[in-house]
């Protein structure tokens, strides 16, 4: 699923009812999570953070700048943050299967409507700026609020979008995609804020001043000092003492964690806090986190203790947690702290239990039916084929294919997940076709309208199904191979995998078969058609094989 996030800050951090209404316009989105809202008094700003589908967060950060933009007048602001406009930044970043062109385009979408439809000038920042210098934040907003009215007659600063004048009420806006800033510090056992700073400079990437034998700061043949670069790139880090913990931090702000990830700045910090005779406590993290920087911590320090990884995601996310300290100061809770979780529906079919989902699909709800229930006969094969690669690596007699094992395990878990999704995908691809079929018809523009719309949800409705099938040929060619080198004591469960693999692939086929004759589009639906045939006969024929082997081993 994709997800996006935005955080756009408003100038306005000490009326609380102009706040709740920025909040109130965020919540009336659909599809939207308003994950935090952390006003400030003394600078006058409030940073709001929300997160869900890539449209429905544009369009609820649109809902938010209109609504600021009706309640804040810049020409009487005041505060210790540097500002420009009623919203002064708002950022997209990409969560989950979302690329940071993406989010740049869904910057520009939203920086043309609210030109358009605001009258507010808008300029792009960061990965979506069209100038070299405008991806510095700090030079599109230099001068601030005062600036703009120069600004307006200067053809340099004429804005992405919007008007080229000055807009005394709401001034200008920054519009912009980022990376995901995670905000975390490293504890230490020692209340030496100076052996806290020391670490900080040496990580950092704008490092640290050079000094000689006595101390003395180093310069250049011009009289600059000289800086020795720090180790890590994209982190920026500070020393300090927090009297509340009674300790010292090393507060670190990682502004590209897929280049520069915690778990590495920590395990260096922990060297480097050896070498100078202290030791880092543990860690903690201010505010949330994506899901795939605690799943490659667990990953790393699991690979680190030879350990499987090919286990569920939560439970590599406990290593990461465990391994890292982040419960020394409080308690981790996984579906506050992960971002996806976070926003996650309460209401999806993967979160009933066994017997409540059952229960729901034994009534005349036309949702969840068989493709659901064939989404989760290919997740049960991917678990149970990572189930007996577990019970294979690390036990006496199967040393030599160990390695193998651990290859195999997380195929399965991700077989396993990708799955699950699919169940509540299918019966969402369900609920939007009977919405098409009810939309209006009194018209040739309406008649048309609905036509495409079913079209189009018939389409996913059958999509869903498909993408089982491909997932159940993965499933069955991974019990295939566990198998033949998996635990003799769990040779059933692998043929387990093997059925219930197939029945995924045959149960997907009858629903791509009931649903293809609603479809108008031939491409689509030879195309469709082949595939599936070609899937399904692949899974046979893997299963088949299976079947047949695993019954002479059981038969002897």
């Amino acid at each position: 699923m994709k997800l996006m996030e935005c955080v756009p800050n408003f100038s306005e951090g000490k009326d609380s009812s102009i706040i709740d209404a920025i909040a109130g316009s965020i919540k009336s989105v659909k599809g939207v999570v308003l994950l935090d809202i952390d006003p400030g008094a003394d600078t006058n700003r409030t940073v709001f953070t929300l997160a869900g589908e890539p449209e429905a967060v544009v369009e609820a950060a649109f809902q938010a700048i209109k609504k600021a933009a009706e309640l804040i007048d810049m020409s009487k602001h005041k505060g210790a943050h540097p500002r420009m406009g009623a919203t002064d930044v708002c950022p997209f970043i990409p969560i989950s299967e979302m690329t940071m062109d993406e989010c740049v385009e869904y910057a520009k979408k939203l920086g043309k409507r609210v030109g358009e439809e605001l009258g507010i000038p808008v300029y792009l920042y960061e990965y979506a700026a069209t100038k070299d210098e405008w991806k510095n934040l700090s030079n599109i907003r230099s001068g601030e609020y005062e600036a703009l009215p120069e600004k307006a007659k200067d053809p340099y600063w004429k804005p992405d979008f919007g008007p080229h004048t000055f807009n005394a009420k709401s001034g200008a806006t920054a519009i912009g995609a980022r990376e995901f800033l995670i905000a975390y510090n490293i504890n230490l056992n020692t209340r030496d804020k100076k052996k806290a700073s020391e670490i900080a400079q040496i990580i950092r990437e704008s490092g640290r001043p050079a000094r000689d034998a006595n101390g003395k700061l180093l310069k250049d043949e011009s009289g600059n000092t000289i800086t020795i670069p720090g180790l890590f790139s994209h982190c920026k880090a500070v020393g300090w003492f927090i009297e509340s913990y009674d300790r010292a931090q090393i507060s670190i702000n990682l502004t590209n964690y897929k280049i520069t990830p915690p778990h590495l700045v920590l395990e260096k910090v922990r060297e480097l806090a050896s070498e100078i005779g202290i030791q880092v406590t543990g860690s903690e993290l201010v505010g949330l986190i994506p899901k795939t920087a605690l799943v490659e911590a667990g990953i790393f320090y699991l690979n680190r203790m030879n350990e499987s990884t090919g286990i569920p995601e939560k439970m590599i996310m406990q290593t990461a947690i465990q391994s890292m300290g982040l419960a020394e100061l409080a308690p981790f809770d996984l579906n506050k702290k992960v971002i996806e979780y976070a926003i996650a529906r309460k209401d999806l079919l993967v979160n009933l239990k066994v017997d409540s989902f059952c229960d729901l699909l034994s009534t005349d709800a036309p949702a969840p039916g068989g493709g659901s229930v064939a989404a989760l006969c290919s997740a049960i094969s991917g678990a149970l084929s990572a189930m007996v690669a577990n019970l294979t690596i690390g036990k006496k007699g199967y040393e030599k294919v160990t390695q193998e094992a651990m290859k195999l395990a997380p195929t399965g878990q991700d077989i396993k997940q990708k799955s699950l999704e699919i169940m509540d995908q299918d019966s969402a691809a369900f609920f939007a076709l009977m919405a098409a079929m009810r939309l209006p018809k009194k018209t040739e523009a309406d008649i048309n309208f609905r036509k495409a719309q079913i079209e189009k949800c018939t389409q996913e409705a059958i999509n869903a199904p498909l993408t089982t099938m491909q997932l159940a040929v993965s499933a069955a060619d991974l019990a295939l191979k566990i198998a033949k080198i998996g635990n003799t004591n769990a040779l059933s469960d692998a043929g387990v995998a093997a059925l219930t693999a197939f029945c995924a692939s045959q149960s997907a086929y009858y629903n791509i078969l009931i649903n293809i004759p609603g479809i108008t589009d031939e491409n689509f639906k030879q195309k469709t058609l082949a595939e599936a045939k070609e899937l399904w006969e692949q899974c046979k024929k893997i299963t088949d094989n299976i079947e047949k082997d695993v019954l002479e081993k059981l038969l002897g």
